[in-house]
């Protein structure tokens, strides 16, 4: 049954069966071996979705003081979800053609279309408190369907410089506006990464991501550099500066404005939110009614076919699982909002990430059987 009073969806929508349709559909692409698995990212060209996740062979969930922790490349039929293909590209002491990677947990990858030929994927290698984290990169090349073994360093580019992508210039630059949080040397991460705006000037939109180092509690906007080398911060939004904000994702509205909504973490949990004109001065973040009992874990923000779509986890538990509950909430404006999506399992549903691809919505997600973590496989579906 249509709506007729202006919402996006029929009378009758059921959140919960639409969701359930969907954890029907999920497959899981791990290779066999895997114990551990989270925090995936992908996109999709000519059919095939390119999937990148951290992975373990030892016991489930993911630390960044596991040098077992490694990075992976997985090929999947997005039409399927069939894996045709899986490759560690990252992993400690790894030898590439041009040198040996330090010892270390590799952590958080990310993925994004560099042109038409390649893609690019950024890892963080990380001992903590033992070195600066340094996030790498290395190219797929699309027509060969290998990677180029060799990695390179990203930089980070602040009002005071370019420097090594390592946590101190970050942390460094962020307490000249406000930020109250102790320099800590790891978890230095693109984490809402890589979305398009502004596309004057640049043939598919200027690149964004949000810089995060999640165990300070800090968020930056930036901007990729041309060569996709270099992550060019924007602004922070650290406020209130003593609280622990992360994992922030963020939108551009239909007035122009930006949006984040940022995990906290630590009581009350609940998610807060920050707006900017231009995105390099943010509001402090404020709790909104709209989302009473959120819990700490990472939210998303898209916009697909012209509706936006914001998920954030519930704390809620289904048979006392933590990361149980998730929502998606869809809008046209960013200010009148509807629950299109709520998923309940105890498998869990945390992380996921969405990618439209000819006019359908695909994602991923962290899911688990057994383990309190639920950190155990990376499931990929569709959602509409």
């Amino acid at each position: 049954m249509t709506s007729t009073n202006g919402s996006l969806l029929p009378s009758d929508w059921n959140p919960k069966a639409a969701a359930d349709r969907v954890l029907a559909g999920l497959a899981n692409i791990c290779l066999p071996q895997v114990k551990g698995a989270h925090d995936s990212d992908f996109l999709i060209v000519d059919d095939l979705a390119y999937v990148v996740s951290m992975a373990n062979d030892v016991q489930p969930g993911e630390d960044p003081r596991w040098p077992y922790v490694y990075d992976t490349l997985t090929i999947v039929e997005a039409a399927t979800g069939k894996v045709l293909e899986t490759t560690t590209f990252a992993a400690s002491g790894k030898v590439y053609e041009n040198r040996t990677l330090e010892a270390g947990a590799c952590f958080v990858p990310r993925i994004v279309r560099k042109d038409e030929r390649t893609l690019r994927v950024f890892f963080a290698s990380e001992v903590p408190k033992a070195r600066q984290s340094q996030t790498w990169y290395l190219d797929y090349d699309l027509a060969r369907g290998r990677f180029d073994w060799n990695i390179h360093q990203a930089f980070v580019e602040t009002a005071d410089g370019r420097w090594p992508m390592q946590p101190q210039h970050l942390h460094r630059a962020a307490t000249t506006v406000g930020l109250r949080r102790p320099a800590i040397d790891y978890g230095l991460y693109a984490i809402d990464g890589f979305k398009r705006f502004d596309g004057r000037g640049h043939a598919n939109g200027r690149v964004y991501a949000v810089l995060n180092n999640f165990i300070i509690g800090q968020n930056a906007l930036a901007t990729l550099s041309d060569d996709m080398s270099t992550f060019k911060v924007l602004g922070h939004f650290v406020q209130p500066g003593h609280l622990r904000l992360s994992e922030s994702a963020v939108q551009r509205l239909p007035d122009g404005t930006w949006s984040a909504i940022t995990r906290l973490e630590e009581p009350p949990f609940n998610y807060m939110f920050a707006t900017s004109p231009d995105g390099v001065t943010w509001s402090t973040h404020q709790h909104i009614d709209r989302v009473p009992n959120g819990a700490h874990s990472k939210p998303t923000f898209e916009r697909f076919g012209g509706v936006y779509h914001q998920g954030w986890q519930e704390s809620t538990r289904i048979d006392n699982v933590s990361r149980s509950v998730f929502n998606i909430d869809v809008s046209r404006d960013g200010v009148a909002w509807e629950r299109k999506y709520r998923f309940e399992t105890g498998r869990s549903f945390q992380y996921p990430v969405f990618r439209e691809h000819e006019g359908a919505v695909y994602l991923t997600v962290t899911q688990g059987d057994h383990s309190p973590s639920r950190k155990e496989r990376i499931m990929f579906g569709r959602l509409e």
